[in-house]
């Protein structure tokens, strides 16, 4: 197999790998190096940088053989499907040979277990010690950590990339236990600690030290896949919560369970589309991170899912009633946040705004509140939209209606995930 029949088939078993974000890199350009993350902070596949420029990344396997039977992914060793595997001189030489033609603006490199966690990790560091070393590539770099590695590995390949992930897989011990009984709780989370422990020992030490090594300077990212197991929204965004506290995480990722192969073991469990509950977890995730929120305001025992029908800010609020409405000129930041309809860029707008004078509700608009769904939960000096009249049921169908205008046709049918 060529080195082109290799990328074709990594780079797809790849793209079940999500991590499409911005890096938080800052590595800036150095003479006598290649390429730079300084402008272009990318994640993974297309993101944007703080400019805004949409920046790519080489995402690739460097094997999808793997020692490891896990029953939701589509490179487990009991699956008929094509394997391939990289050289490092190989793949460095892939990547260097992208980055000149302009195609990507770094690297994004996961692998299936081949041997042992220990092996496997070997020939990563291998791979971007030849990028970095001998090719002196000075790009952005996400590299995953394999659970079970060695920690002595995982501070090697910590000073090589921009950032590391090592993924939950599952939201609770139980299903690991019974989809990846290779994998242990205790297998991953061990790394989580040392990658967070080394970053802030790392930051410490460039404090004392200008030119010290940077381990993973753009932090720490996880996935977890959603809908293979019973586990409630409830749980999984708990679970957040709390790797985000402990951890330090800069993302979790959530990846909605689809099967990956013709005769797959697992039949989806939602019945919702599984694209949507993946879509609502990332809202509600943007809303434990951006916006004040804590998952048992979100959620509880009682109400352990979300409505498919509404974001979840919107059903904060319709839970809620006794916190509306919300006078635009005098609510302090934290409570305009709680507001739907209005975002943290709107809320700054809005403070910027009212120091020149009083608010009305046509001026609203024209700051980046979303009126459609913000309209029922705000006055401007005492009063409401014109002419606005509304009951809690037809609250309800209206902010049904204009979350069905921002996701035209999620609600109706399941779309392919990388189509």
């Amino acid at each position: 197999m060529d080195v082109l029949e290799k990328l074709t088939v990594l780079t797809g078993a790849a793209k079940y790998d999500a991590a499409c974000t911005s890096s938080g890199g800052n590595r800036p350009s150095k003479k006598g190096l290649l390429g730079n993350t300084s402008t272009a902070a990318a994640g993974c596949c297309h993101s944007f940088s703080a400019d805004g420029r949409c920046v790519t990344l080489l995402k690739v396997l460097l094997t999808n053989r793997c020692i490891y039977d896990c029953k939701y992914c589509v490179n487990r060793r009991s699956n008929d499907t094509r394997r391939a595997a990289f050289t490092p001189q190989e793949l460095a030489e892939l990547t260097v040979g992208f980055y000149r033609r302009n195609y990507i603006e770094g690297l994004f490199l996961s692998s299936g277990v081949f041997r042992s966690p220990d092996y496997t990790t070997e020939l990563m560091i291998r791979t971007l010690t030849l990028l970095r070393e001998e090719y002196r590539f000075n790009g952005y770099i996400h590299a995953k950590t394999i659970p079970g590695t060695s920690p002595e590995l995982v501070e090697r390949l910590g000073f090589l990339a921009d950032r590391l992930s090592v993924n939950i897989e599952l939201p609770s011990e139980a299903g690991l236990r019974t989809l990846a009984p290779d994998k242990t709780k205790t297998a991953i989370l061990t790394p989580m600690r040392q990658i967070q422990d080394r970053n802030r020992q790392s930051r410490e030490e460039l404090v004392k030290f200008r030119h010290a090594p940077r381990f993973a300077p753009a932090g720490q990212s996880t996935q977890m896949i959603i809908g293979a197991t019973p586990d409630s929204d409830f749980h999984i965004l708990r679970l957040s919560e709390a790797l985000y506290s402990r951890y330090r995480l800069k993302r979790v990722f959530y990846s909605a369970y689809v099967p990956v192969a013709e005769h797959a073991l697992l039949p989806a469990r939602d019945s919702k589309p599984p694209l949507l509950r993946e879509h609502r977890l990332y809202q509600a995730d943007w809303l434990l991170r951006f916006y004040g929120f804590r998952a048992q305001e979100l959620l509880d025992e009682a109400h352990p899912d979300f409505d498919a029908r509404v974001d979840p800010k919107c059903s904060w609020a319709l839970a809620h009633p006794e916190f509306f409405p919300v006078e635009v000129n005098t609510a302090d930041r934290e409570t305009l946040l709680r507001v739907p309809g209005v975002g943290v860029t709107s809320v700054r707008r809005i403070l910027a705004a009212r120091r020149s004078g009083p608010l009305r509700i046509e001026n609203l608009g024209r700051l980046g509140v979303v009126m459609k769904r913000a309209q029922y939960f705000l006055t401007a000096s005492g009063k409401m939209a014109d002419g606005l009249r509304f009951t809690p049921e037809s609250l309800l169908r209206g902010l049904i209606s204009a979350e069905r205008a921002g996701l035209p046709g999620m609600e109706m049918e399941q779309l392919s995930l990388f189509s």
